[in-house]
């Protein structure tokens, strides 16, 4: 086995690495941050010959590969939110990231100019609009609008963490459905398509007036629990809150039709969480919470409390996306869990890393995504895109 190591602050050292990261793109290649003894972040991309996708990627119905398009007409463009998972998308599909200007004025304006030709290309824009959510979604709609004015034949706008998305629903008078709004500000700027991981309610992909497709970062965490030693009679899923429970119903199903369990909380306000009371067994279990993602882990870090009040040997955490607003770290790392499970949809930053983390790519998942968005494969999405929640 083959092996690149490179570091978060030093992604052009991967140029040199193009021809064989390009040559290996029919092979497996799996991208994976770890947390070292010495504080540094570091990334590694292995590729070997003995399979053709990862397992949550492979199907009989995959047997027969889609014909390519002109891979000229394609062009990868990563904003300023999250440019190493932007990197990792193109070394995937054996890329490389379009040229793009992105600055700032010192008012705070932003400036984009696109330093090569998209005109009646395929473009695809992978700007997560994670904190500082305004900055970044305000980047990704003067981006989507550059596409627009240089002729692009199509944009797709590949966001793996959608802000606002919780603001998707009137749950009190005189409140926004800011979802919707920015649905249709994406919309107006002109994006013809959008690619989003796990959104936070099915819904939201009825407020955009062009396609959505829908991928979740489940199967991902999924493949890595199954890598563990963990026997399937011990495990049990918890869901941290009612809301969660189809989500939570669907991943037990995939881990062997795990028992599930819920959590029962009140919530008194935004970013505030009382847990009150549990259903179902945990004594003598190990116990996987899952959710969408991370805020301030004050729902998750009291579930896991009463887990462990209620017997459950050990807690592992798992979650798609890792907004971490404080004092998610600290809560965290205090010695609840066993593992925290995220992915790679928001990037953390240096300061935030922790031993029991664990940073799991989404790359692979994404990239073969915009591959088959790319190619029209018809039917492609259902096997690897979801968990049947929606």
């Amino acid at each position: 086995m083959a092996s690149l190591v490179y570091s978060s602050s030093n992604l052009a050292a991967t140029n040199k690495f193009r021809p064989a990261i390009s040559a290996a793109r029919n092979h497996l290649i799996s991208c994976r941050i770890n947390y070292k003894e010495n504080g540094r972040l570091g990334a590694q991309i292995h590729f070997t010959e003995q399979e053709t996708f990862p397992k949550f990627l492979t199907s009989n119905q995959f047997e027969k590969a889609p014909v390519r398009k002109d891979e000229k007409r394609l062009k990868i463009f990563s904003g300023t939110a999250n440019p190493l998972l932007s990197e990792e998308i193109a070394c995937y599909m054996g890329l490389d990231l379009g040229k793009i200007d992105i600055k700032r004025f010192a008012d705070g304006e932003i400036y984009v100019q696109l330093r090569e030709s998209v005109r009646g290309c395929d473009v695809y824009l992978v700007q997560p609009t994670c904190p500082p959510a305004n900055e970044n979604l305000m980047e990704l709609l003067i981006m989507i609008d550059a596409c627009r004015r240089a002729s692009a034949k199509t944009i797709t706008a590949v966001i793996p963490y959608f802000g606002y998305a919780r603001a998707d629903r009137k749950t009190q008078g005189r409140e926004s459905i800011a979802a919707k709004l920015v649905a249709n500000l994406i919309t107006e700027a002109g994006a013809d398509r959008v690619l989003a991981c796990d959104l936070h309610s099915g819904q939201s992909m009825g407020y955009f007036d062009i396609p959505v497709d829908h991928v979740h970062g489940q199967p991902v965490i999924l493949d890595y629990l199954a890598s563990k030693t963990i026997k399937t009679d011990d495990l049990v899923v918890v869901s941290p809150d009612v809301g969660g429970v189809a989500r939570a119903r669907a991943f037990a199903k995939k881990l062997s039709d795990a028992p599930l369990a819920i959590v029962d909380k009140r919530r008194h306000g935004h970013n505030v969480a009382e847990v009150m009371n549990l259903i179902g067994d945990v004594k003598g279990k190990v116990a996987v919470m899952v959710d969408d993602m991370i805020d301030t882990a004050g729902t998750i870090s009291k579930g896991a409390a009463l887990l462990h009040h209620e017997g459950a040997r050990e807690v592992y955490a798992c979650s798609t996306h890792a907004v971490f607003s404080p004092p998610a770290i600290e809560r965290l790392s205090s010695g609840l869990f066993q593992e925290v499970i995220i992915t790679n949809t928001i990037p953390i930053s240096e300061k935030n890393y922790f031993p029991q983390l664990t940073v799991l790519s989404v790359a692979n998942l994404l990239g073969e995504s915009i591959w088959r968005v790319h190619d029209d494969y018809p039917g492609g999405f259902e096997h690897f895109s979801g968990l049947g929640i929606d």
